[in-house]
């Protein structure tokens, strides 16, 4: 009788085990997900050139991922060489631009697709072409089929020069002393701005730190007009992003702002303190109360653009490092940041900014 009821233990046994392996290989197993259809682009033969750098010059749109799990997909574009997307090393020197959250298309202007371009090694003023593939993002990563375009990229001109920007931020409008705007390409100038509380948002444009020659409002606030009297005006207080196009005569602001975050920070690691741009330095400034934590710099009071220091010594802070700087003692205190960020949109942000925390 033992001996049936030995076989009997032993054959549930089996039975339980195999069932769980069957439960479990039912729980473990990913479904899967793939891109229903082909992604599309605009063109397929693109000619970029330096006087065409503001305009658009590829839009990619692709279909919704549906994956096993209810929740948002990220999707990236990851353009490469042909000849890099093959074999054990393929894709790995790709450019990868992340997109957003459930966003199905991105565009690229002229001067975003050359710098991909140039950046991967395509030759200047010769046809080449470029891989291109999506991908998506939430439990795993999956890939769309890839699209090949030819693009003919173009070499941007060292440009020097500066128009100046005087103005009621200054508090008293001097021309002398008038922020500068710096060249970025031929006849495109960019700078920034902050207008503090109780002084005006108006403007002019000079070509020069005189009177001679300036540029007011045309028919619209965002046209220039040479030597219009009616001022332009940014959209109120704050930190700007000023561009302005000589070639098409037009300007354009974007809000701008550098700022701290941390737990030594009074918005900790959830919101951004705006720093104020002082146009003479070009620096970045804020006096604050912070208490013993770390400090870190960000852009527009979101992560995709920060800085983080390696220690509380070299005042240096490095694109994308995990680092902060620590605070050890609560107190007042006055801290500076200066980065090199005259064309972001074209050159990339820099590896490296100089800062200052200083105990008042």
């Amino acid at each position: 009788m033992k001996k049936y009821i030995n076989k009997l233990i032993l054959l549930s046994g089996l039975l339980f085990l195999g069932s769980s392996c069957e439960s479990d290989g039912q729980l473990t197993t990913l479904k899967a997900a793939s891109f229903p259809s082909a992604f599309e682009v605009s063109s397929s033969n693109i000619v970029l050139t330096e006087e065409t750098a503001d305009d658009q010059a590829l839009l990619v749109s692709w279909p919704e991922v549906t994956f096993p799990i209810a929740a948002p997909v990220t999707y990236a574009i990851q353009f490469d060489l042909v000849n890099d997307i093959s074999g054990s090393q393929a894709w790995q020197k790709a450019k990868r631009i992340v997109v957003g959250e459930d966003v199905l298309s991105k565009s690229f202007l002229d001067r975003d697709l050359n710098k991909i371009a140039t950046d991967l090694g395509l030759p200047i003023d010769v046809q080449g072409q470029l891989a291109i593939r999506i991908e998506a993002t939430m439990d795993r990563k999956i890939y769309s089929n890839t699209t090949t375009i030819t693009v003919t990229p173009y070499e941007r001109s060292v440009v020097f020069g500066e128009i100046y920007m005087p103005g009621a931020y200054q508090g008293v409008w001097n021309i002398d002393t008038a922020l500068a705007l710096t060249a970025i390409s031929k006849g495109v100038y960019q700078g920034y701005v902050t207008v503090l509380p109780g002084y005006g948002p108006v403007f002019k444009l000079n070509t020069e730190r005189g009177w001679e020659q300036f540029y007011g409002a045309g028919a619209t606030n965002n046209d220039l007009k040479n030597m219009s009297t009616t001022d332009f005006a940014l959209p109120g207080e704050g930190s700007y992003q000023v561009k302005v196009n000589l070639n098409t005569l037009k300007w354009s602001s974007v809000a701008y702002s550098w700022g701290i975050v941390g737990d030594g920070t009074p918005g900790n690691w959830g919101t951004s303190t705006p720093m104020n741009y002082d146009y003479q330095t070009k620096t970045w400034k804020i006096t604050v109360n912070l208490v013993p934590g770390n400090v870190k710099f960000r852009l527009n009071n979101d992560w995709a653009v920060n800085y983080g220091s390696k220690n509380t010594t070299d005042g240096i802070a490095y694109l994308d490092d995990q680092g902060a700087h620590y605070v050890g003692e609560a107190g007042t205190y006055e801290i500076t940041y200066q980065i090199n960020d005259v064309d972001p949109l074209g050159v990339g942000y820099p590896a490296t900014a100089n800062y200052t925390i200083i105990k008042k």
